[in-house]
């Protein structure tokens, strides 16, 4: 016996067990079984047949005679199509060809120059990822370069967290800010812009209240005509007394504002006479109570563009009318000049990316957070970039996604199982696999030799460049409890008293032989088996993992499913948060994982690619397949003997997001 377990090892070791005597394992997906070739090639048949019965049953029942004839020539006529190779695509296409190209065939500025320039108010999310990679990868393919210049004028809202997350996302998706700068760094020339603007009669000090604003600017439905209230008419010397009244704190918050003297009759509302500066007394984090005012994003935004040199200013299509009040300052204070025919700062618009079935809204974030419903900002439920980096959504995948939707001025509202797909179909080709069991039960294979044997299966089938690890099958090992039954079916093609299944990569199948269970609790408690050396290729694999002299460890699994129930959680009845769903986390307790495990963390990043190195990455970073149960990374609650892992996705997209 222990001579033909050594023989069976031997093989495996040697590489026989992936030659023409051993089954090459593929996954069914309708059962979640690994099975062999042919015998997935057999299902595949069987089920193609019974649905094309079906089908032709029911269009039968509905069709004439004529239908029939009719249909039966076309079919007769049709050829196979080829199958068509899958073409990877170029990591710079959205760079080279739509919208982005045309950008720059418009304006063929160099040296290119653009800013990525978040409000530090929140943690970024899934939607800024393309912001990012727009204004770093733009620049980047045109040999230029791209500032992170952080736009804090608003004190009220913003915290340092903010500021080093903001960073931090950005160069774990791969990209190095040439600078960082401030639109705080500005304030006393942003002051001095504002003089300026006051001397040319195109700016006032205004005192009107909310209701007279909307008055002004049309009514609540715009029907009234529009028109200027009486602090228009102040002279340049009134409003700039009053303005530095603002600026000395003579004027308490919501009393009196700047206002840029526009076009009120432009059929654009960015040219109403937009606000430049506000009071606020609160002191701003770098310049602490200096200032008594600080200037709104319409003011500021556009001249920081101009005091940086930026070339192209590119923004989401929410901003596109603000593209008129963006050259009217500028071109007003004479920050921007001529360059060949163009301006040398202008703003250009791309489409926002959201991802539906989910929350983007800060302020509903917080309430997730706050309330409890969510373990912190960083939940891998949570669609916050800190949230899908500890979810294990490598860097690489995100930005390969984003090239493959493209770049346009249309706003993209994508499926969630859409962007599982891809980050699937990513990982399926850049991890290494490994066992896992969630659920584990113990299987004593009686006729096992105690002291077990090791055998070396490779890290990937398909890459063998991954390498391979050995690990030890024992006496004693674990499968999942969901791959056994007390009692067999027809169909069932996993582990029943008296049925064999393939333990995947070990040499020889084994058969139940009795099992043992709580009778208080129903669980089955233990199983006994024995190898079946007759049958070469069992119908059906699964996994196993070996006891804990193999190496193998115990592990927290958790399952992470969709937060929310619907597509549009703020669509319900009964409020968004009714829509979360009770079963977004399922977590397994007991999960045991093998040994091979250990050299996978020794080795990430998988795979090192964006901002991911061995000597920049986090615990997200130790990626893997489960075979047969998902892709997982290591979770950062993982503290010393405890391991805790997250699923990243599953292995095919749930039936119930189809």
């Amino acid at each position: 016996m222990a001579e033909a377990i050594t023989d069976a090892a031997a093989k495996l070791e040697l590489g026989e067990a992936a030659g023409d005597n051993a089954p090459k394992l593929m996954l069914d997906e309708e059962t979640g079984e690994m099975v062999s070739k042919g015998e997935l090639k057999k299902r595949l048949a069987k089920r193609a047949k019974k649905a094309l019965k079906d089908k032709n049953k029911e269009e039968k029942s509905k069709s004439t005679p004529a239908d029939l004839a009719t249909a039966q020539a076309g079919a007769a006529s049709k050829k196979p199509k080829a199958k068509e190779e899958e073409v990877p695509l170029d990591p710079d296409a959205m760079f080279k060809q739509g919208f982005l190209s045309e950008v720059f065939k418009e304006r063929p500025l160099k040296p290119v120059v653009t800013r990525f320039p978040p409000e530090p108010n929140g943690f970024l999310h899934i939607g800024h990822s393309k912001a990012i990679a727009v204004n770093f990868g733009f620049a980047k393919y045109h040999g230029g370069t791209c500032n992170l210049r952080f736009d804090d004028t608003n004190p009220e809202a913003e915290e340092e967290m903010y500021f080093t997350a903001i960073e931090d996302m950005v160069r774990w998706l791969g990209f190095k800010p040439d600078r960082i700068t401030y639109s705080s760094d500005n304030f006393q020339k942003l002051y001095d812009k504002a003089e300026e603007l006051i001397g040319l009669g195109k700016a006032y000090v205004c005192h009107c209240g909310d209701e007279d604003l909307k008055a002004q600017r049309g009514g609540g439905d715009g029907s009234s005509p529009r028109f200027r209230c009486s602090h228009a008419d102040q002279t340049p010397e009134e409003n700039l007394t009053k303005f530095r009244d603002m600026r000395d704190g003579k004027y308490e918050p919501r009393t009196a504002f700047l206002r840029m003297k526009q076009d009120i009759e432009s059929g654009n509302p960015q040219m109403w006479d937009l606000a430049a500066y506000r009071v606020l007394n609160k002191p701003h984090h770098r310049t602490g109570d200096k200032w008594k005012i600080y200037p709104t994003y319409d003011f500021t935004h556009c001249l920081c563009d101009a005091f940086e040199g930026i070339t192209h200013s590119l923004c989401t299509t929410e901003f596109y009318l603000s593209r008129t009040s963006y050259d009217w300052l500028n071109t007003t204070l004479g920050v921007v000049h001529d360059v060949g025919g163009y301006l040398s700062t202008e703003q250009r618009e791309y489409g926002r990316l959201s991802i539906s079935g989910t929350i983007m809204s800060k302020r509903k974030l917080r309430e997730l957070v706050e309330g409890g419903h969510v373990r912190s900002w960083d939940d891998p439920r949570l669609y916050t970039l800190i949230g899908v980096k500890r979810r294990g959504i490598p860097p690489a995948a995100i930005l390969s996604f984003i090239n493959t939707l493209g770049i346009t001025t249309t706003n993209s509202i994508i499926q969630s199982s859409r962007f599982e797909q891809s980050v699937r179909s990513y990982l399926e080709r850049t991890v290494p696999r490994l066992m896992l069991v969630l659920d584990p039960v113990p299987v004593v294979i009686e006729d096992a030799d105690e002291a077990g044997y090791d055998v070396t299966v490779p890290f990937s089938p398909k890459e063998p460049a991954m390498g391979s690890r050995t690990v030890k099958f024992t006496k004693t090992v674990y499968i999942d409890r969901s791959d056994f039954r007390e009692q067999d079916e027809p169909g069932y093609f996993r582990l029943a008293p008296g049925k064999t299944v393939g333990l995947l990569n070990a040499p020889f199948p084994v058969t139940a032989v009795s099992f043992t269970k709580d009778h208080a609790t129903g669980r089955v408690l233990e199983i006994r088996a024995k190898f079946d050396k007759a049958t070469s290729k069992p119908k059906s694999f699964i996994q196993w993992v070996g006891a804990e002299e193999s190496g193998a460890r115990r592990c927290e699994v958790r399952i992470h499913n969709q937060l929310f129930l619907s597509e549009n959680p703020s669509s319900n009845p009964k409020g968004w948060l009714a829509d979360i769903n009770p079963e977004s986390e399922v977590i397994y307790p007991d999960a045991v994982i093998e040994s091979g495990y250990a050299e996978v963390e020794t080795r990430a990043p998988w795979p090192a690619t964006a901002g991911e190195s061995s000597d920049h990455s986090g615990p997200e970073s130790v990626r893997f397949q489960a075979m047969r149960v998902g892709y997982f990374c290591k979770d950062s609650d993982s503290k010393g003997d405890k391991l805790v892992l997250n699923r990243i996705v599953s292995l095919k997209e749930d039936k119930e997001k189809k």
